[in-house]
């Protein structure tokens, strides 16, 4: 297998493979590709340990690193999930925030090793681009959500647009 020229690495305290296997169990288009353990001892880990693992998240390469506690993660990073339905949104979110996850604001939730993810609809984004006061009557829909509610999102939208 040739490894791909741009692959994600994000570092794990030593859940790496679990990390991975969750994220192939719950989103599309993902799967755990290879685990690698380490040859000898080193910083945060023995010779046999789970050091790497390659996995897709939506298609996306990426690499898990066991590289111990020493980096965090942020949400200076985070994985955006587009959905297309409330319960494709439902599923993603409660499968994330339901796995010793976190919610947050407007559609963001991190996962239970800490990294971040933007669960959001379609109709969101859509009506994001459309601009104007479709926009702004998304985005002031959104400010009040954790979980994004596109029936909400939809409201605001025809709200803001002007009678036909």
């Amino acid at each position: 297998m040739t490894a791909a020229k741009n692959t994600i690495c994000l570092w794990y305290n030593k859940e790496a493979e679990e990390a991975a296997r969750f994220y192939a169990a719950t989103f599309p288009n993902s799967e755990v590709l290879a685990v690698h353990t380490a040859p000898s001892d080193y910083p945060s880990g023995k010779a046999g340990d789970v050091l790497t693992v390659d996995f897709t998240v939506c298609g996306i390469p990426c690499m898990g690193l066991n590289g111990g506690d020493y980096a965090k993660h942020s949400e200076a990073f985070s994985f955006l999930i587009a959905t297309d339905s409330q319960e494709e949104t439902d599923r993603y979110w409660n499968a994330v925030v339901g796995n010793d996850g976190a919610e947050s604001e407007c559609g963001w939730c991190k996962d239970k090793w800490g990294l971040s993810w933007q669960i959001t609809p379609r109709a969101l984004t859509d009506a994001m681009a459309a601009g104007g006061a479709v926009a702004e009557a998304a985005f002031g829909a959104m400010m009040t959500m954790k979980k994004i509610d596109i029936a909400k999102i939809e409201d605001a939208v025809a709200a803001a647009k002007p009678d036909a």
